[in-house]
């Protein structure tokens, strides 16, 4: 595992074929967010390996999964990456659009990576596990 205490951390990234195009258009097309939310996706969006949908590996980050990572500070959480129109921070949902999401889709179980907050300040976090459906359990209350 990537120490976080590492501030430049950009570890490669695997994104299906279809969910990259969903996520690209969503970034270009979508009105309900700001450039720069936009700009954070089409980043990693961009530096990302395409696979075939059927060939990414069940620990990596996709739309739908369940997320166990840990802050820089120490903290767990545990949230599950959505569309923005599913988002509900109360309920563990986060959306892709946000630094968080942004930064954690296309990453593995063990992979560090730092990223940009909406104050400016450089964040890092470790993935620690994931669960690849969208019909994972219900993330309780670690997730707020």
């Amino acid at each position: 595992m990537t120490p976080i205490s590492d501030f430049n951390l950009s570890p490669e990234i695997v994104i299906g074929q279809a969910e990259h195009r969903q996520l690209v258009t969503l970034a270009l097309t979508g009105t309900s967010h700001s450039a720069d939310e936009a700009d954070w996706l089409l980043f990693e969006l961009d530096r990302a390996r395409l696979v075939p949908d059927g060939a990414l590996p069940a620990n990596v980050v996709r739309m739908g999964s369940t997320v166990r990572f840990r802050a820089q500070g120490g903290g767990e959480r545990i949230v599950r990456l959505v569309y923005p129109g599913e988002a509900d921070i109360a309920a563990g949902r986060i959306s892709v659009l946000t630094p968080v999401g942004a930064a954690l889709i296309g990453l593995r179980e063990g992979q560090s990576i730092t990223y940009l907050a909406r104050d400016g300040r450089r964040h890092a976090l470790t993935v620690l596990a994931v669960d690849d459906g969208p019909d994972g359990d219900d993330p309780g209350p670690l997730a707020a």
